[in-house]
């Protein structure tokens, strides 16, 4: 969440910044500040009353000594602790009041960052590799089901739509992608591979910033106080939740690989054909912990992690920088990867790369203790190093034979077994 320091001091920066998003949750501003300042004078009428009821306290103290009646006195000091123990539920109120507010605010984008209203203004910033000429490509819904590789009909009959089943090769492809995928992060971008719950808690939710505004797209059990994890992001970065690190441990860069569950609530009208969106995926997670100075230019660095992945797979792909009405809801900048999918025709995302400041480490209490001995709120980034269903769409389409096979590209050899996929 926004420092409600930065709040106070510069209101209206905050709103105009909040307002580029998009959307209304800049007007939450004033709301944050009158609630801020009835709290602020809860608690200074509390304290006043406190050292009055210590004053008095004494008082009665002397006055008993010298065998006066303190009768009134002491009425007062009762009358002093009830109020007191009312101001202390209506400051609890107002701190509860003020941090849904603070909850429902979105992180400021950075400064520099497009501003526009939707996708349309998300400029390109990188282009890697030429588009690969294919006479008539398949999709991967083709050349899957021809190949044996996922059952989509398995999928839904199990479970329902928007699952699948990888079969034989297709399930060894699967596998191999992820190793690959680990073993370059950990040997090659100095990550450590951490292996994490794929369930958790509703204030870990909260912490990466899921909720509450994105509850309807979450698949919760126990009443909605646990959730099926989306991404790796939210178990990963909550392992330091509630934390004071030391400055020479930072940055922290870990990696996980884990299934992913969306719901999608209101996805209908999309392209949902295929593997292109489905409600439960795998996926390789990027998330680093760092102080403040560092972030951006680390976020730079982490792109070109996720990049190397399609860069030693060959796949075409473009990077486009997120405008402010596009940026998702804790983002302060995002860079999305998009790689060329032939049978689509079309760019699909395979990883989203972003800088949080110290928006989640607020939510989850994760600190730093600097070189002066004090406690400053970390930085975080995450990024998708990547996502496996749309990666495994572009490796079908991109590298499918007229023959009916599926080369596999040279990196990925090592970890699949075979230089291709060939029909039964």
């Amino acid at each position: 969440m926004l420092d409600i320091r930065v709040i106070r001091e510069n209101p209206e920066l905050v709103k105009e910044r909040v307002r580029q998003r998009g959307g209304d949750a800049w007007q939450l501003v004033d709301r944050v500040l009158e609630c801020d300042e009835t709290r602020r004078q809860i608690e200074t009428e509390k304290q006043q009353l406190q050292s009055e009821r210590n004053t008095s306290s004494k008082q009665i103290g002397m006055l008993k000594k010298q065998g006066q009646d303190t009768a009134e006195l002491e009425t007062r000091v009762r009358a002093i602790g009830d109020r007191i123990k009312e101001l202390d539920v209506a400051a609890e109120r107002a701190s509860a009041d003020q941090n849904d507010m603070l909850m429902g605010i979105p992180n400021m984008p950075h400064a520099a960052c497009p501003v526009g209203q939707d996708e349309t203004a998300n400029p390109e910033v990188k282009i890697w590799g030429e588009k690969p000429a294919i006479d008539n490509p398949k999709d991967h819904v083709q050349i899957a089901s021809e190949l044996g590789l996922v059952s989509f009909e398995d999928g839904t009959r199990i479970t329902g739509s928007g699952f699948v089943v990888y079969r034989g090769m297709g399930a060894r492809l699967e596998r191999a992608l992820i190793n690959f995928l680990l073993d370059t992060q950990t040997q090659e971008n100095g990550y450590q591979e951490v292996g994490v719950p794929f369930v958790v808690k509703r204030e870990c939710m909260e912490g990466t910033g899921q909720l509450p505004k994105f509850e309807d797209d979450m698949y919760g059990t126990e009443e909605q106080q646990m959730f099926l994890i989306p991404t790796a992001e939210v178990p990963v970065t909550n392992l330091y939740r509630d934390t004071i690190l030391s400055e020479d441990s930072l940055p922290v860069k870990m990696t996980a690989h884990t299934p992913c569950f969306r719901r999608e609530a209101g996805s209908a009208g999309r392209d949902n054909r295929g593997m292109i969106r489905i409600h439960q995926f795998d996926k390789v997670e990027l998330v680093q912990i760092l102080k403040p100075e560092d972030s951006f230019a680390q976020l730079e660095q982490l792109l070109g992690h996720a990049e190397s992945i399609l860069q030693k797979l060959g796949l075409h792909y473009r990077v486009i920088e997120l405008c402010t009405g596009d940026l998702g809801f804790s983002s302060a900048k995002t860079y999305d990867i998009e790689v060329w999918a032939p049978g689509q025709g079309k760019y699909l995302e395979v990883s989203s790369c972003s800088c949080f400041t110290d928006y989640q480490a607020r939510r989850m209490r994760l600190r730093y203790k600097d070189a002066n001995g004090k406690n400053q709120f970390c930085h975080t980034l995450n990024g998708s190093g990547t996502a496996l269903p749309r990666l495994y769409v572009a490796l079908l389409e991109t590298y499918q034979q007229p023959d009916g096979s599926v080369r596999i590209p040279e990196a990925l050899v090592p970890y699949f077994g075979a230089e291709s996929i060939r029909p039964a």
